[in-house]
């Protein structure tokens, strides 16, 4: 569904991401992890179109997204931080957003009948708190039901209740065929709502494969010691790696 080919991106001197390729594939959720500075926040805004890529290609469904718009209604993106103009009302931004997509006739509104958002839609965004953004920025992104959902951080600020709402809401949609990719620092979600893992690391692909294949080749039972035991034999090698450059 996504194919990531040979991406390589440089911010400056600094390089972000180091020929990187990736395959993405309807049915399964992937959780996006690594360190911070490793990539992770451009390898998502280079699939999303606001990341150029300085060589290599984005293909979606098979056709490369360079200079292609139309893919990202195939798209929900919820952001780790929902920034919306501060005097427009709730009820005003989701109809902003219909407006902006004429041609979806029916929309996926469970998340703002059980999140209760239609009897806030007189508030002004401005006025809400971290976690109601949250709910407002996940409606949005399983509104008009798409085969993709990109989701940073997806329950933080939220409520206990509201988290589990959020996380039967994603397993469904894994469970009816869609591709979903979540960045989380919270491994307990990632074990939870992912049967995919891919690490990075300074602008690398250190693993990609399923949860189960990580704790198999880690020897651990559960998903966090797991990526813990990843993490430290990452660095091993990355120090490895730099002292033999400088011999």
């Amino acid at each position: 569904m996504i194919s990531v080919k040979s991406i390589s991106k440089k911010f400056g001197k600094l390089e972000v991401l180091k020929d990187f390729s990736l395959e993405f594939e309807l049915g399964n959720s992937y959780a996006i992890m690594g360190p911070n500075g490793s990539g992770k926040t451009t390898l998502i805004k280079t699939i999303l179109g606001m990341v150029l890529p300085d060589q290599g290609e984005v293909l979606v469904k098979g056709q490369s997204i360079k200079g292609n718009h139309t893919y990202r209604s195939l798209i929900g993106y919820m952001p780790q931080i929902g920034r919306y103009p501060a005097n427009m009302k709730i009820g005003q931004l989701f109809a902003m957003m219909k407006d902006m997509r004429p041609e979806i006739k029916a929309y996926d509104t469970e998340l703002i009948a059980q999140y209760e958002l239609e009897g806030m839609k007189d508030k002004a965004l401005g006025t809400l708190s971290g976690g109601t953004r949250q709910k407002v920025s996940a409606a949005l992104a399983f509104l008009f039901n798409p085969d993709i959902l990109i989701l940073d951080e997806p329950t933080a600020g939220l409520d206990p209740i509201a988290v589990e709402v959020l996380k039967k809401k994603i397993k469904n949609e894994r469970e009816s065929g869609k591709l979903i990719l979540i960045t989380s620092h919270i491994l307990s979600d990632l074990e939870e709502l992912t049967n995919r893992a891919v690490y990075i690391f300074e602008g690398e692909v250190y693993f990609a494969d399923t949860v189960d294949s990580l704790k198999e080749i880690t020897d651990e039972e559960r998903f966090s010691p797991a990526i813990a035991k990843l993490m430290q034999w990452t660095l091993k090698k990355n120090t490895a790696k730099k002292s033999l450059s400088h011999v």
